[in-house]
């Protein structure tokens, strides 16, 4: 556990891949530390841990680590169609390059896709690494991000912003939620199929 923490700690102090700006670095620090997320999600993956399989206590850990890793893409610009730090990214594109870089699990491109490939779960569930999808322009599914804990998601939000962290609370938020999902081994798998088939 002391060196996970060690690398949670070198991967926010470093941006991960990414290297925002400074204050980002130190906003990412101070939020992480006055909401103890580091340590919550470790208490998650143990929760897990105790209630399930060995193998799905395997999916809760690499669950937190790609929340640390998408923390080390706070500040990289939203770009419509994006899917890289050499892009930037937009919504979509940020939460497939995060579980393909992170977990090897391969979503479909589209928001409305992502949440069609995943398992639905109540917003009480939620756990660090679920998704949490919105209605942003006007049509369900529109907009998608990562659950990091606290009831804060990460994100690429929009054109001329940078990936943030944002308060699912916040009415601009809380009245477009239209769910959350949970990337599986299984659904991935499935959601990949059709994209194999079409190469």
């Amino acid at each position: 556990m002391k060196q996970w923490l060690s690398l949670c700690a070198v991967l926010v102090a470093t941006g991960a891949q990414a290297l925002p700006p400074a204050s980002a670095e130190d906003d990412v620090g101070r939020f992480m530390a006055e909401k103890r997320l580091i340590d919550r999600i470790e208490e998650v993956r143990e929760k897990v841990g105790d209630r399930v399989s060995e193998g799905a206590s395997r999916v809760a850990h690499k669950a937190s680590d790609l929340v640390v890793t998408a923390m080390g893409f706070l500040g990289v610009p939203y770009r419509r169609g994006g899917n890289s730090v050499e892009t930037g990214f937009d919504c979509s594109g940020f939460v497939k390059a995060m579980y393909e870089q992170t977990l090897g699990l391969m979503l479909p491109r589209r928001a409305n896709e992502q949440a069609a490939a995943t398992q639905k779960i109540d917003k009480q569930e939620l756990q660090p690494g679920d998704l949490v999808f919105f209605n942003t322009l006007r049509r369900t599914f529109s907009h998608v991000g990562i659950y990091i804990g606290d009831n804060k998601f990460i994100h690429s939000p929009k054109p001329g912003a940078q990936v943030r962290v944002e308060d699912m609370r916040v009415p601009y938020w809380s009245s477009r939620f239209d769910g959350a999902r949970r990337v599986t081994p299984t659904a991935a798998a499935n959601a990949a199929q059709p994209e194999a088939a079409a190469q």
